[in-house]
């Protein structure tokens, strides 16, 4: 059995918690959006293992940053990932300034402190195929929206169809704005090129994309 997408979607939002904690700023900063994930599946990582995980800030400004985290099995197989986190003050849903404190300790690991949001899953999806994706009363988090891991239980379901992409492979989930339980959620999915596009839409809305390819 190998360690899917969904679990290392997991994974990285637990350690990011316990970074935090570690660096005694979980309370000054609790709340936080990932804008985009990119998981590089270099060689699968087979379970049961011992998995070590290695975090660190690649690029930061002062209300977002780059967090890279890697994974690598006791017997085997290595995860690249890396997350673009938006720190957003939990009342108004809108981006907070991050403390010196923060800057100056997830700082100390790079020299761009000048990162800036530019979204790459732009392009529209005009022949896809879709395919429904339930929501459950679980797959809710404290802002009452879809938590950010449970599109890769969606994105897992697609890729499950695919027989051609193996690892290495990269897989890109951006988010772009929150789908709440009792919406109706598709997902739709179109193959160009070798590459697999797809968007968690309500109605004619996209509210997340999504990109896997091989590297």
């Amino acid at each position: 059995m190998r360690l899917r997408l969904d679990g290392v979607a997991r994974y990285i939002q637990e350690v990011g918690a316990e970074h935090l904690a570690d660096a005694e700023l979980a309370e000054v900063h609790p709340h936080w959006i990932v804008l985009r994930t990119v998981i590089d599946v270099i060689e699968p990582i087979e379970l049961p293992s011992e998995i070590t995980f290695r975090r660190w800030c690649a690029a930061l400004s002062t209300r977002w940053c780059n967090m890279r985290v890697q994974l690598e099995g006791s017997h085997g197989g290595r995860i690249e990932t890396e997350g673009f986190w938006l720190c957003v003050n939990k009342d108004t849903l809108t981006p907070s300034r991050l403390t010196d404190a923060f800057l100056t300790r997830f700082g100390s690991t790079t020299d761009d402190h000048r990162l800036k949001w530019r979204p790459w899953l732009t392009e529209p999806i005009t022949a896809g195929v879709d395919t429904p994706f339930p929501l459950r009363r679980t797959d809710i988090d404290p802002f009452e929206h879809v938590n950010n891991t449970i599109y890769w239980h969606g994105i897992h379901e697609i890729l499950s169809q695919q027989t051609t992409l193996t690892a290495p492979y990269r897989a890109v989930l951006e988010y772009r704005s929150p789908i709440k339980f009792g919406e109706t959620v598709t997902i739709r999915s179109e193959q160009r090129d070798g590459v697999t596009h797809l968007q968690f839409t309500v109605g004619d809305d996209v509210r997340a994309a999504a990109l896997l390819r091989k590297l």
